[in-house]
């Protein structure tokens, strides 16, 4: 039966079509977690080509002998043409290598392809890549280009579901010109429905059909269970039930800052430490680190002892924890929620989403404990040479005095707050809606 499932338009579309036509291309990596959308990206522009070949290197295992050192680039491709039945020329066929973790010496010819065949394009992928890249260091720099996916955003979840125009509208709002109050909560009410139903594309393809949240749950379980599956890939050493331990300790300890006796005294430090960092390589978790933010780069002045760790997704986030959908979709407010840590949480996946994909961004917090009183603001950013310091509310109101601490102490002058607000300000605080994470990052790179 022909799979009719409709393709959800990205934004790393765009991105795509300019590498398809860039006369000095090189072979692209992409790279993000599992069930992110990146072979279907691929499919997708693979249907402007006149031939597409897709080898998946984890089911063909027999096709790893062709990618040895004593193959040459145009051996290789004559040899998946007669293996494939599909033609290889330069202009007019997408070699996309799939799972390419799984043959690491596939990984290292990328290289070969940018110098010895430059017009071919090609595309490489894997679900666990980053395992495979962390030994290979040097593979292939400068000759190939990497692009960094994510699940959805929420500006792609709006265009999934043909809200086109509310979303062009919500591009032209600002503290100056706010929504009218019925589209503010319309977005609400989305921006509600997005944090349950998440950005993993499977979910978000089965939700726009009939708008069920209860299917939309269902999907988010059995995808949960295949993303724990593979944690027995991650390292043979290290037993799946304790990555699984800090999987869902990183839930619990959402919204703070992470720490490790809270999983239990069963396990050392140095064992959570090599679990958390399978986790973080795999993309499921993404940390964020203490920074002192007195100048930029905003990461030389980092303490790695003090992080918060996000989850992949919020759709992913609230079934590990098993949160009442009802709180989310009839309250005004998220403090009864895990203490508004899944608004937290959505600003920093929109911040990654909506930043340059051809670097790994990374996420900042200030944090400043004293004896009387502790102070911190849920992320740092950076415009351009400007530091920004950005507090999350899970409600329409709420005191700032971390923020307005910081500005003092930093001698800045801005501050940024996301709440359930419309778009304003106040003198010295500029005021969005949570749904409103892309506007905000369009000034990034403005001048």
């Amino acid at each position: 039966m022909k799979n009719t499932k409709k393709y959800i338009n990205r934004f790393i579309d765009s991105h795509l079509s300019s590498w398809m036509n860039d006369i000095y291309k090189k072979p692209l990596l992409l790279r993000g977690a599992r069930q992110v959308g990146k072979s279907s990206s691929v499919r997708n522009i693979g249907k402007s080509f006149s031939y597409f070949l897709e080898i998946n290197l984890e089911e063909n295992s027999a096709i790893h002998t062709l990618f040895n050192e004593n193959n040459s680039i145009d051996s290789i491709c004559s040899k998946l043409e007669i293996a494939f039945n599909i033609p290889i020329e330069e202009g007019k066929t997408l070699l996309f290598l799939d799972e390419i973790q799984s043959c690491p010496n596939a990984i290292t010819a990328l290289r070969y392809f940018y110098e010895q065949k430059p017009n071919l394009h090609v595309i490489a992928a894997g679900s666990l890549l980053e395992f495979a890249l962390e030994t290979l260091p040097s593979f292939g720099v400068g000759r190939i280009r990497t692009i960094f996916i994510y699940p959805l955003s929420f500006d792609e979840f709006l265009g999934a579901m043909n809200e086109e125009r509310l979303l062009e509208l919500k591009k032209k709002a600002s503290a100056e010109f706010p929504l009218d109050a019925i589209f503010h909560q319309k977005l609400i009410d989305y921006f509600k429905q997005f944090l349950l139903v998440g950005g993993m594309p499977e979910v978000v393809a089965r939700f726009i059909v009939n708008k069920s949240l209860l299917e939309a749950q269902q999907v988010l379980d059995d995808l949960l269970l295949s993303l724990k599956s593979d944690f027995i890939k991650y390292k043979k050493k290290v037993p799946s039930t304790r990555i699984n331990e800090v999987f869902e300790s990183v839930s619990k300890q959402m919204g703070a800052k992470f720490i490790y006796i809270k999983i239990g005294n069963h396990l050392t430090n140095l064992q959570i430490k090599e679990a958390l960092h399978l986790l973080i390589l795999s993309g499921l978790v993404i940390p964020v680190t203490h920074t002192a933010a007195n100048g930029i780069p905003l990461g030389a002045e980092i303490d790695l002892k003090k992080r918060k760790i996000l989850l992949l997704d919020t759709g992913i986030f609230q079934r590990v924890l098993g949160l009442d959908i009802s709180d989310i979709i009839l309250k005004s407010h998220f403090e009864v929620i895990n203490k508004g840590a899944i608004a937290e949480l959505f600003f920093g996946l929109e911040w990654l989403k909506y930043s340059s994909p051809f670097s790994q961004n990374e996420l900042y917090y200030w944090h400043r404990e004293n004896k009387t009183a502790n102070a911190e603001v849920d992320y740092i950013v950076q415009q351009n040479t400007a530091i920004i310091p950005v507090e999350i509310k899970s409600s329409k109101s709420g005191a700032m005095q971390s923020l307005r601490l910081f500005l003092k102490e930093k001698n800045i002058q801005k501050g940024v707050r996301f709440s359930l607000e419309n778009f304003s300000s106040l003198e010295d605080i500029s005021i969005y809606p949570l749904y409103a994470v892309s506007t905000f990052a369009e000034l990034k790179n403005k001048n």
